[in-house]
């Protein structure tokens, strides 16, 4: 199988790039100077059987709201994606979209809500997370185009996907860098109530073969459908590594929604994660994928 991979070398795709090392891979990265817009101009003919469109510009929470009009770039990629895909007609699509395309109203911590696909309705959107959610949110209607034209496509939406070799920009890796460390204080942004879904990513690339495999089209959420709050997690992190810190909230901080977490009842009629969160803790904290 001819796979193309966009941002193949980022934090998601290096999971798939191992997921998928036996096929015939061609990954295209800004890390390497190698815009994929670019490559979607350059390469107008080119037919891959599998298409995983990973590229995007994200930096975690303070990006998203420290520097929303380079997110905002990502309209643009996925613009010119999708107008690549039209002409090339790959043999299926695997979009990944985000938890952050779901409106904010809903993610609320005195309501506790768990998000539905069902709770995105493209003809009528709500207010998504920051430029991010919109530009996510974009690509998914955008990408209805290609369904017209009778190209499969798969659409993810993940929530927290965590594992062992994660930016240190995102809340997870911080967590157990400072575990590793023995930090103390242990620093926590924003009051540590706010709450989020994590998955590891060795069960969200399993997810999404299993979605191909079985053709599940339409959104998918890819979460473990379990609430964690930031507090939560340090206590976790701290248990395993054995010691006791003090905990140092820092409230000027960027904390995002309050609650995001997913019904993955739609995942789970298909694919039932296997690491759990202790599990793909402890496998971080020794360095293991």
């Amino acid at each position: 199988m001819k796979i193309l991979i966009t941002g193949h070398k980022g934090f998601v795709g290096k999971y798939f790039m191992r997921k998928y090392s036996e096929h015939e891979i061609f990954g295209v990265d800004l890390k390497d100077g190698n815009d994929c817009r670019n490559f979607f101009r350059l390469n107008p003919n080119t037919h891959f059987d599998l298409v995983i469109h990973l590229a995007a510009i994200v930096g975690g929470r303070l990006t998203i709201e420290g520097n929303p009009l380079a997110v905002a770039d990502d309209l643009s990629i996925d613009s010119e994606f999708v107008q690549w895909c039209l002409k090339t007609k790959p043999g299926r699509v695997v979009y990944f979209s985000s938890s952050a395309a779901y409106p904010i109203k809903l993610q609320k911590l005195e309501n506790q809500y768990k998000l539905k696909e069902t709770d995105i309705n493209l003809a009528d959107c709500s207010t998504p997370d920051m430029t991010y959610g919109w530009a996510k949110l974009t690509g998914e209607f955008c990408l209805q185009y290609l369904e017209a034209d009778n190209i499969k496509v798969n659409i993810f939406r993940p929530f927290s996907g965590y594992g062992t070799d994660q930016d240190l920009d995102y809340p997870f890796p911080s967590y157990i860098k400072r575990g590793k460390e023995k930090q103390d204080p242990f620093e926590i942004w924003g009051d540590g109530k706010q709450v989020r879904d994590f998955i590891h990513m060795n069960d969200i690339v399993d997810a999404v073969d299993e979605a191909i495999k079985q053709d599940i089209r339409g959104p998918v959420n890819l979460g473990s459908g379990i609430a964690t709050s930031f507090n939560e997690l340090q206590e976790m992190v701290c248990r395993i590594v054995d010691y006791n810190p003090e905990v140092k909230h820092i409230l000027t901080a960027p904390v995002g929604v309050m609650y995001r977490c997913c019904d993955p009842s739609k995942m789970l009629s298909f694919y039932t994660p296997k690491i759990s969160l202790e599990e793909g803790i402890t496998k971080a904290l020794r360095g293991i994928n």
